[in-house]
């Protein structure tokens, strides 16, 4: 009996494996994978196109107040070293504290500027990425797509490193989120 038990063990280990390689390969044929670049989906797309206009309108006109106060400051200094002989050590001092003052405010404002247009990409970006996983998730389920991997770009980390062209979905994304986001 002990020699039976043993027998089928030995059977088991030997079929077990060759069952689960039988069944692994019949299902990795069912089995589809894509990619998608969702930069590219934001940047090709008309919805993103659109939505990156907009973020560059914002830079532009608080860049074009900066650049305004930035000329407003040189032109402060130039007159201080202009006149600054014809002062006392004292206005020296407070003409001196005063641009200082200015020159903090100035760097205080471009921080904020900063800050601001980084809270606006972020909310950009989590907004369509919102949009291009649900455009993502209809391309791959119509297609019978099972898995879908962010293959990156060279703007971002690219954690794809080769594919087939046959598996990239950004195309068929772009269109889908153009059709939801007109």
């Amino acid at each position: 009996m002990r020699l039976s038990a043993f027998r089928a063990l030995f059977l088991a280990a030997l079929f077990v494996p060759i069952l689960l390689l039988l069944t692994a390969s019949s299902h990795a044929a069912e089995f589809k994978m894509g990619v998608v670049d969702p930069q590219s989906v934001l940047e090709k797309s008309s919805a993103g196109k659109r939505a990156l206009e907009g973020l560059k309108e914002y830079v532009s006109t608080r860049q074009k107040l900066l650049g305004k106060d930035e000329e407003d400051l040189r032109n402060t200094e130039r007159q201080l070293k202009e006149q600054a002989p014809k002062w006392t050590e004292t206005e020296k001092k407070e003409k001196e504290g005063q641009f200082r003052s200015k020159v903090q405010d100035f760097q205080k404002r471009a921080q904020e500027f900063n800050m601001e247009l980084q809270k606006k990409q972020k909310e950009l970006v989590d907004e369509y990425m919102k949009k291009i996983s649900a455009a993502t998730r209809t391309v791959a389920e119509k297609g019978g797509v099972a898995l879908v991997v962010d293959k990156g770009s060279e703007q971002t980390v690219k954690i794809v490193i080769y594919n087939k062209d046959t598996i990239d979905l950004t195309e068929q994304v772009i269109k889908e989120f153009d059709r939801v986001n007109k």
